[in-house]
Protein backbone atom coordinates (compact mmCIF):
# COMPACT_ATOMS: atom_id res chain seq x y z
CA UNK A 1 0.00 0.00 0.00
CA UNK A 2 1.60 3.24 -1.11
CA UNK A 3 1.42 6.73 0.31
CA UNK A 4 0.60 9.89 -1.54
CA UNK A 5 0.32 13.52 -0.58
CA UNK A 6 -2.83 15.55 -1.19
CA UNK A 7 -2.11 19.27 -1.36
CA UNK A 8 -4.99 21.68 -0.88
CA UNK A 9 -5.00 25.47 -1.14
CA UNK A 10 -5.12 27.09 2.27
CA UNK A 11 -5.15 30.83 2.79
CA UNK A 12 -4.21 32.19 6.20
CA UNK A 13 -6.43 35.05 7.22
CA UNK A 14 -7.11 37.18 10.26
CA UNK A 15 -10.75 36.76 11.23
CA UNK A 16 -12.57 40.00 11.97
CA UNK A 17 -14.92 40.51 14.90
CA UNK A 18 -17.80 40.28 12.44
CA UNK A 19 -16.75 36.79 11.37
CA UNK A 20 -16.18 35.75 14.97
CA UNK A 21 -19.64 37.04 15.87
CA UNK A 22 -21.24 35.14 12.98
CA UNK A 23 -19.29 32.00 13.84
CA UNK A 24 -20.35 31.99 17.48
CA UNK A 25 -23.98 32.90 16.82
CA UNK A 26 -24.09 30.02 14.35
CA UNK A 27 -22.66 27.62 16.94
CA UNK A 28 -24.72 28.89 19.86
CA UNK A 29 -28.17 29.44 18.36
CA UNK A 30 -28.62 27.70 15.04
CA UNK A 31 -26.66 24.67 16.15
CA UNK A 32 -28.88 24.22 19.18
CA UNK A 33 -31.81 23.64 16.87
CA UNK A 34 -30.12 20.73 15.13
CA UNK A 35 -31.26 17.21 15.94
CA UNK A 36 -28.31 15.30 17.31
CA UNK A 37 -27.68 11.63 17.93
CA UNK A 38 -27.77 10.91 21.66
CA UNK A 39 -24.40 11.43 23.33
CA UNK A 40 -25.38 10.39 26.84
CA UNK A 41 -28.66 8.52 27.08
CA UNK A 42 -31.08 7.32 29.69
CA UNK A 43 -31.44 3.60 30.20
CA UNK A 44 -33.37 1.27 32.45
CA UNK A 45 -36.94 0.59 33.39
CA UNK A 46 -39.03 3.71 33.85
CA UNK A 47 -36.48 5.96 32.16
CA UNK A 48 -37.82 9.21 30.78
CA UNK A 49 -38.12 9.21 27.00
CA UNK A 50 -37.04 11.93 24.59
CA UNK A 51 -40.70 12.53 23.76
CA UNK A 52 -41.54 13.07 27.43
CA UNK A 53 -38.64 15.48 27.95
CA UNK A 54 -39.62 17.41 24.81
CA UNK A 55 -43.24 17.82 25.94
CA UNK A 56 -42.75 18.87 29.56
CA UNK A 57 -43.55 22.13 31.37
CA UNK A 58 -40.43 23.92 32.64
CA UNK A 59 -40.12 26.81 35.07
CA UNK A 60 -37.31 29.28 35.72
CA UNK A 61 -36.80 30.20 32.06
CA UNK A 62 -39.46 32.89 31.53
CA UNK A 63 -41.61 34.73 34.07
CA UNK A 64 -44.20 31.99 33.84
CA UNK A 65 -44.09 28.26 33.06
CA UNK A 66 -43.00 27.20 29.59
CA UNK A 67 -44.62 24.11 28.09
CA UNK A 68 -42.60 22.57 25.27
CA UNK A 69 -44.36 20.95 22.32
CA UNK A 70 -42.07 18.58 20.44
CA UNK A 71 -39.09 20.27 22.07
CA UNK A 72 -39.97 23.90 21.38
CA UNK A 73 -41.97 26.84 22.77
CA UNK A 74 -42.76 30.28 21.36
CA UNK A 75 -44.32 33.16 23.28
CA UNK A 76 -46.43 36.03 22.06
CA UNK A 77 -44.73 38.83 20.05
CA UNK A 78 -43.30 41.64 22.16
CA UNK A 79 -45.31 44.08 20.05
CA UNK A 80 -48.62 43.37 18.32
CA UNK A 81 -47.92 42.29 14.77
CA UNK A 82 -44.18 42.22 15.42
CA UNK A 83 -41.84 39.38 14.44
CA UNK A 84 -39.71 39.42 17.58
CA UNK A 85 -40.89 37.04 20.30
CA UNK A 86 -39.40 34.92 23.08
CA UNK A 87 -38.64 31.29 22.31
CA UNK A 88 -37.15 28.32 24.12
CA UNK A 89 -36.44 24.67 23.53
CA UNK A 90 -34.76 21.44 24.46
CA UNK A 91 -31.15 20.95 23.38
CA UNK A 92 -31.49 17.53 21.80
CA UNK A 93 -28.84 14.86 22.07
CA UNK A 94 -27.68 15.61 25.61
CA UNK A 95 -29.20 13.78 28.59
CA UNK A 96 -27.69 12.64 31.87
CA UNK A 97 -29.31 10.29 34.38
CA UNK A 98 -28.79 9.88 38.12
CA UNK A 99 -30.48 9.91 41.51
CA UNK A 100 -30.09 13.55 42.48
CA UNK A 101 -32.60 13.79 45.34
CA UNK A 102 -32.02 10.44 47.08
CA UNK A 103 -35.50 9.12 46.29
CA UNK A 104 -34.21 5.83 44.89
CA UNK A 105 -35.05 6.60 41.26
CA UNK A 106 -33.05 8.24 38.50
CA UNK A 107 -33.85 11.76 37.36
CA UNK A 108 -33.04 13.14 33.91
CA UNK A 109 -30.77 16.17 33.43
CA UNK A 110 -31.30 18.15 30.22
CA UNK A 111 -30.17 21.41 28.66
CA UNK A 112 -32.60 24.11 27.55
CA UNK A 113 -32.04 27.21 25.42
CA UNK A 114 -33.87 30.54 25.56
CA UNK A 115 -33.79 33.47 23.15
CA UNK A 116 -35.45 36.87 23.22
CA UNK A 117 -34.90 37.40 19.51
CA UNK A 118 -31.47 39.04 19.69
CA UNK A 119 -27.98 37.61 19.28
CA UNK A 120 -27.84 36.24 22.83
CA UNK A 121 -28.93 32.69 23.62
CA UNK A 122 -29.17 31.67 27.27
CA UNK A 123 -28.59 28.10 28.40
CA UNK A 124 -30.34 26.42 31.33
CA UNK A 125 -29.84 23.20 33.23
CA UNK A 126 -33.01 21.34 34.21
CA UNK A 127 -33.76 18.25 36.29
CA UNK A 128 -36.82 16.20 35.36
CA UNK A 129 -38.34 13.25 37.21
CA UNK A 130 -41.51 11.23 37.61
CA UNK A 131 -43.90 12.52 40.24
CA UNK A 132 -47.46 11.41 41.08
CA UNK A 133 -47.64 9.38 37.89
CA UNK A 134 -46.55 12.24 35.66
CA UNK A 135 -43.39 13.99 34.48
CA UNK A 136 -42.27 17.06 36.45
CA UNK A 137 -39.51 19.65 36.20
CA UNK A 138 -37.90 19.38 39.64
CA UNK A 139 -35.43 22.25 39.29
CA UNK A 140 -33.96 24.70 36.76
CA UNK A 141 -30.79 26.81 36.90
CA UNK A 142 -29.35 29.35 34.48
CA UNK A 143 -25.96 28.48 32.98
CA UNK A 144 -25.47 31.74 31.09
CA UNK A 145 -25.46 33.58 27.78
CA UNK A 146 -23.71 31.74 24.93
CA UNK A 147 -22.01 29.31 27.32
CA UNK A 148 -20.80 26.25 25.41
CA UNK A 149 -20.85 22.78 26.96
CA UNK A 150 -17.69 20.72 26.55
CA UNK A 151 -18.76 17.69 28.59
CA UNK A 152 -21.12 16.71 31.39
CA UNK A 153 -21.44 13.99 33.99
CA UNK A 154 -23.08 13.06 37.28
CA UNK A 155 -20.89 12.17 40.26
CA UNK A 156 -22.70 10.96 43.37
CA UNK A 157 -25.57 13.44 43.58
CA UNK A 158 -23.94 16.36 41.74
CA UNK A 159 -24.17 17.53 38.12
CA UNK A 160 -20.75 18.55 36.77
CA UNK A 161 -20.34 20.48 33.52
CA UNK A 162 -17.10 21.46 31.81
CA UNK A 163 -17.89 24.64 29.89
CA UNK A 164 -16.46 27.36 27.68
CA UNK A 165 -17.75 30.73 28.90
CA UNK A 166 -17.14 34.45 28.77
CA UNK A 167 -14.12 35.51 30.78
CA UNK A 168 -12.81 38.93 31.77
CA UNK A 169 -12.28 41.03 28.65
CA UNK A 170 -14.05 38.57 26.33
CA UNK A 171 -16.64 39.81 23.88
CA UNK A 172 -20.01 38.14 24.40
CA UNK A 173 -19.69 36.46 21.01
CA UNK A 174 -16.32 34.89 21.66
CA UNK A 175 -15.81 33.20 25.07
CA UNK A 176 -12.35 31.89 25.97
CA UNK A 177 -12.60 30.90 29.64
CA UNK A 178 -12.61 27.19 30.53
CA UNK A 179 -14.45 26.31 33.73
CA UNK A 180 -15.90 23.39 35.67
CA UNK A 181 -19.26 24.11 37.29
CA UNK A 182 -21.29 21.99 39.71
CA UNK A 183 -24.98 21.92 40.69
CA UNK A 184 -26.84 19.92 43.37
CA UNK A 185 -30.48 19.50 44.38
CA UNK A 186 -30.82 21.17 47.81
CA UNK A 187 -34.21 21.50 49.51
CA UNK A 188 -36.00 21.02 46.21
CA UNK A 189 -33.92 23.59 44.31
CA UNK A 190 -31.07 23.23 41.82
CA UNK A 191 -28.21 25.17 43.45
CA UNK A 192 -24.80 25.93 41.91
CA UNK A 193 -21.66 25.35 43.95
CA UNK A 194 -18.22 26.91 43.70
CA UNK A 195 -17.01 27.44 40.15
CA UNK A 196 -13.49 26.29 39.22
CA UNK A 197 -11.69 28.17 36.44
CA UNK A 198 -9.50 25.64 34.61
CA UNK A 199 -7.77 27.63 31.87
CA UNK A 200 -8.11 29.53 28.63
CA UNK A 201 -9.23 28.12 25.28
CA UNK A 202 -6.32 27.12 23.05
CA UNK A 203 -5.25 24.31 20.76
CA UNK A 204 -3.88 22.57 23.86
CA UNK A 205 -7.51 22.13 24.97
CA UNK A 206 -7.86 19.49 22.23
CA UNK A 207 -4.51 17.74 22.77
CA UNK A 208 -4.93 13.97 22.96
CA UNK A 209 -8.68 14.00 22.29
CA UNK A 210 -10.39 11.65 19.83
CA UNK A 211 -13.61 12.37 17.93
CA UNK A 212 -16.00 10.78 15.42
CA UNK A 213 -17.77 12.86 12.77
CA UNK A 214 -21.57 12.89 13.05
CA UNK A 215 -22.44 15.82 10.77
CA UNK A 216 -20.50 17.25 7.85
CA UNK A 217 -22.81 20.26 7.84
CA UNK A 218 -26.32 21.08 8.98
CA UNK A 219 -27.95 19.03 6.24
CA UNK A 220 -25.45 16.16 6.03
CA UNK A 221 -25.61 13.68 8.93
CA UNK A 222 -23.14 10.80 8.69
CA UNK A 223 -24.58 7.30 8.31
CA UNK A 224 -23.59 4.57 10.75
CA UNK A 225 -21.75 2.69 8.01
CA UNK A 226 -19.23 5.46 7.43
CA UNK A 227 -16.30 6.04 9.79
CA UNK A 228 -14.66 9.44 9.90
CA UNK A 229 -12.42 10.02 12.90
CA UNK A 230 -10.27 12.88 14.13
CA UNK A 231 -7.50 12.76 16.75
CA UNK A 232 -5.49 15.75 17.93
CA UNK A 233 -1.80 15.08 18.51
CA UNK A 234 1.11 17.44 19.03
CA UNK A 235 0.93 19.87 16.12
CA UNK A 236 -1.07 17.50 13.95
CA UNK A 237 -4.39 15.80 13.41
CA UNK A 238 -4.92 12.28 12.08
CA UNK A 239 -7.62 9.67 11.67
CA UNK A 240 -9.77 7.82 9.14
CA UNK A 241 -11.43 9.84 6.39
CA UNK A 242 -14.22 7.30 5.54
CA UNK A 243 -11.90 5.24 3.34
CA UNK A 244 -8.23 6.04 3.95
CA UNK A 245 -6.07 7.11 6.85
CA UNK A 246 -4.94 10.73 6.82
CA UNK A 247 -2.86 13.26 8.74
CA UNK A 248 -2.32 17.01 8.55
CA UNK A 249 -0.52 19.74 10.41
CA UNK A 250 -2.57 22.03 12.65
CA UNK A 251 -1.80 25.39 14.23
CA UNK A 252 -3.63 27.86 16.42
CA UNK A 253 -4.54 31.18 14.84
CA UNK A 254 -4.04 34.63 16.29
CA UNK A 255 -7.29 34.50 18.26
CA UNK A 256 -8.34 31.83 20.76
CA UNK A 257 -10.47 29.27 18.97
CA UNK A 258 -9.00 30.01 15.54
CA UNK A 259 -7.58 26.95 13.79
CA UNK A 260 -5.34 26.55 10.75
CA UNK A 261 -5.02 23.17 9.06
CA UNK A 262 -2.22 22.60 6.58
CA UNK A 263 -1.40 19.89 4.05
CA UNK A 264 -3.23 16.56 4.19
CA UNK A 265 -1.47 13.23 3.69
CA UNK A 266 -3.28 9.95 3.21
CA UNK A 267 -3.16 6.34 2.04
CA UNK A 268 -4.49 5.49 -1.41
CA UNK A 269 -6.97 2.68 -0.97
CA UNK A 270 -10.00 2.39 -3.24
CA UNK A 271 -13.44 2.21 -1.59
CA UNK A 272 -17.10 2.25 -2.71
CA UNK A 273 -18.22 5.45 -4.40
CA UNK A 274 -20.28 6.79 -1.48
CA UNK A 275 -17.35 6.50 0.92
CA UNK A 276 -14.96 8.12 -1.56
CA UNK A 277 -17.41 10.98 -2.06
CA UNK A 278 -17.67 11.53 1.71
CA UNK A 279 -13.88 11.37 2.05
CA UNK A 280 -13.38 14.04 -0.60
CA UNK A 281 -15.97 16.33 0.99
CA UNK A 282 -14.52 15.84 4.48
CA UNK A 283 -10.91 16.48 3.47
CA UNK A 284 -11.98 19.51 1.46
CA UNK A 285 -13.92 20.88 4.45
CA UNK A 286 -10.84 20.41 6.65
CA UNK A 287 -8.82 22.70 4.41
CA UNK A 288 -11.40 25.46 4.96
CA UNK A 289 -11.66 25.15 8.75
CA UNK A 290 -11.32 28.52 10.48
CA UNK A 291 -12.06 27.73 14.11
CA UNK A 292 -13.30 25.35 16.77
CA UNK A 293 -15.72 25.45 19.66
CA UNK A 294 -18.10 23.12 21.51
CA UNK A 295 -21.82 22.47 21.32
CA UNK A 296 -23.79 20.24 23.71
CA UNK A 297 -20.72 18.11 24.39
CA UNK A 298 -19.65 17.92 20.77
CA UNK A 299 -16.64 19.41 19.00
CA UNK A 300 -17.71 21.97 16.40
CA UNK A 301 -15.32 22.87 13.58
CA UNK A 302 -16.45 25.93 11.65
CA UNK A 303 -15.46 26.09 7.99
CA UNK A 304 -15.94 28.69 5.28
CA UNK A 305 -15.83 28.28 1.52
CA UNK A 306 -16.52 31.13 -0.92
CA UNK A 307 -18.38 33.11 1.73
CA UNK A 308 -20.55 30.18 2.81
CA UNK A 309 -20.21 29.12 6.46
CA UNK A 310 -20.93 25.69 7.88
CA UNK A 311 -20.07 23.52 10.89
CA UNK A 312 -18.83 19.95 11.28
CA UNK A 313 -19.89 18.19 14.48
CA UNK A 314 -17.94 15.38 16.21
CA UNK A 315 -18.83 13.22 19.22
CA UNK A 316 -16.07 12.35 21.68
CA UNK A 317 -14.50 8.91 21.88
CA UNK A 318 -14.62 8.02 25.58
CA UNK A 319 -11.60 5.89 26.43
CA UNK A 320 -12.19 2.73 28.40
CA UNK A 321 -15.67 2.10 26.99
Amino acid sequence: MGLYIKIFPFALENLSMTRNLYKNITLSLSGMLLAFSSQLCLAGEGALTAAELGNTTYTGIEEGPVTLVEGRWEGEPYEAGGASRPSAGLVEGFTLAGDLNDDGSKEAVVLLWQSSGGSGTFSYLAVVGRSDGGVKNLGTAEIGDRVKLRSGRIEKDSIILDVLQQGEGDAACCPTQLATRTWSMIDGQLIEGVMKITGVLSLDTLAGTEWVLTQLDRNSPISGEAEVSLTFGEGQIFGISACNRYSAGVEQGETAGDLQIGLAMGTRMACPGELMDLEHKYLDALTHVTGFSFLAGKLALTWENDGNWSTMLFTPVIKGL
